[in-house]
């Protein structure tokens, strides 16, 4: 059951991140990888500033949302670079 709900926590901080970033989410797969890679991006920054979100499903969408936020943040930061 873990990884299920690993999974539901990526898409749901994804689809939220891509609905606060540009207003629109990016697709089932993407969502998902964006929350997977933002919860480990959140869980490093959380940890690096003595952060804690709190357990369960709350706690692991928050660390999830502010690492995909961050995430996007930086990808759209790299863009307008080019």
């Amino acid at each position: 059951m873990g990884w299920f709900w690993f999974i539901i926590v990526g898409a749901v901080a994804g689809w939220l991140a891509g609905q606060i970033m540009r207003g629109g989410g990016f697709g089932l797969l993407v969502n998902i990888i964006v929350g997977i890679v933002g919860s480990t991006i959140g869980g490093w920054v959380f940890n690096l500033l003595g952060i804690q979100a709190g357990n369960g499903f709350v706690g692991s969408l928050v660390t999830a949302l502010v690492g995909a936020i961050l995430l996007l943040w930086l990808i759209s930061l790299l863009k307008k670079k080019k």
